[in-house]
């Protein structure tokens, strides 16, 4: 393994007013039903307004937080290039990890993901992925290439050793936008990465045959081979078929924010022209793009419900949990790009119990609550969650959830960049 050393755009300025609702109100279910009566009664629950109270202020583009276990200790990751360390006394000036020489920014390029290895206790080991320069083998006419590293911190967890820097993976990127980027460790201890398209409207997501764009990687980073510094778990479901054997699932645009919650994985997808969608993660699942948008045909007015044929048949396309439109709509769920949060498991707000905390990259005073239904076919309920109190965010970037449950949301308000804490209204 080497060290470190050899639509519209996300995030880069989208001004779309969004008026006010509907980000996939559940299919209704016959008259009588009880399945679509519970769900509503889950949904009605939902508290009407929230607050953002203030953990940490400051930053610039903030797009990822974790917790450090064992400690009052949070990581911090700014899309410019450094992971911050925010203790109980505030901020530290010295940042955990400095990648600003290493890395390159412009469009949505930048650090994209980070994540802690479930034993970081122990292994002190932590995973990036960011925009790097084009790496020997990336196309000469794709833009950059995407690097998923690994790191040690120091055993006090406040600085990361520049020594221990390794490339786990390059991922080509034909472009300087759609390009995912998200880390997640899954309950069974195997690391998800989100890939997207790195392109315009209309490409990639359907073929697994030629590169990892448009897709979730599954890798066991605690293994490697002979040829790769991690392993492929055995059950991958492209592994003895036609294509990469890294891919777990595929189909998507731009896959922004991955999350886990009691086994389930929620995958915020972002569209295209008209649509944004969260997607439960089902392995060998193939989520429709560039066929389909959400539930709805991407530029034909029919569109089949199943993948073209390979090796030996074509997957059926799966239906997103959540899907809400563009403005300009009556809906009061809408927006321009979805950003893709948790499921509250924390006790500040017990009427959020169970419900999808997400939103939007213009969150227009608002973020979003979906609730899951009886019935698993249907879509899931969700509705407006307004941001009430002096507290407002100009731009969503991304969610974080601490290890009792509770949500984060992390933008940029009128003073800047920063992590608020989602809170009852005072």
């Amino acid at each position: 393994m080497e060290p470190l050393t050899s639509r519209r755009r996300f995030l880069t300025g989208a001004t779309v007013g969004a008026t006010a609702g509907l980000a996939g109100f559940a299919r209704r279910s016959r008259a009588g039903e009880p399945a679509a009566a519970n769900a509503l009664d889950a949904i009605d629950r939902v508290p009407n307004a929230v607050g953002l109270e203030t953990l940490v202020d400051g930053l610039r583009m903030p797009l990822a937080l974790e917790f450090a276990p064992g400690s009052d200790r949070r990581y911090v990751a700014d899309r410019g290039g450094r992971i911050y360390v925010h203790e109980s006394d505030g901020l530290r000036e010295e940042p955990l990890l400095d990648l600003r020489e290493t890395i390159v920014t412009g469009g949505e390029r930048g650090l994209l993901g980070m994540t802690l290895q479930p034993n970081f206790a122990e292994n002190r080991r932590l995973f990036v992925h960011f925009s790097a320069s084009r790496q020997s083998g990336t196309p000469a006419d794709f833009d950059h290439t995407g690097i998923l590293a690994s790191f040690r911190a120091t055993d006090d967890g406040r600085r990361v050793r520049r020594d221990t820097g390794r490339v786990v993976l390059e991922i080509p990127q034909p472009a300087d936008f759609h390009n995912g980027g998200d880390l997640a460790f899954g309950p069974d201890g195997f690391l998800y990465v989100s890939i997207g398209t790195g392109g315009g409207g209309g490409g990639g997501g359907q073929d697994v045959t030629t590169d990892f764009l448009g897709s979730i990687l599954r890798l066991d980073v605690d293994d490697r081979t002979a040829d790769r510094a991690y392993a492929v778990p055995d059950d991958n479901p492209l592994v003895g078929r036609a294509g990469f054997d890294e891919y777990y699932a595929w189909g998507f645009r731009n896959p922004w924010r991955l999350s886990f919650d009691d086994g389930d994985c929620f995958v915020a997808d972002v569209g295209e022209n008209d649509y944004e969608e969260v997607n439960r993660l089902e392995k060998g699942g193939n989520y429709g793009w560039n066929v389909r948008e959400g539930t709805h045909c991407y530029r034909e007015e029919t569109c089949p419900d199943r993948a073209a044929e390979r090796d030996g048949g074509g997957e059926p396309f799966h239906d997103p949990i959540i899907e809400y439109p563009h403005p300009p709509t009556e809906s009061a769920v809408s927006g321009v790009s979805v950003i893709g949060g948790y499921v509250y498991r924390g006790s500040t707000l017990p009427e959020l119990e169970g419900a999808y905390v997400f939103g939007d990259f213009l969150p227009e005073g608002r973020l979003f609550a979906a609730t899951r239904p009886d019935d698993g076919d249907e879509l899931w309920s969700s509705t407006v969650l307004e941001i009430d109190g002096g507290t407002t965010l100009e731009r969503l970037l991304s969610f974080g959830r601490d290890d009792e449950g509770e949500v984060y949301a992390l933008g940029m308000g009128t003073g800047g960049g920063g992590v608020f804490r989602v809170v009852p209204i005072a």
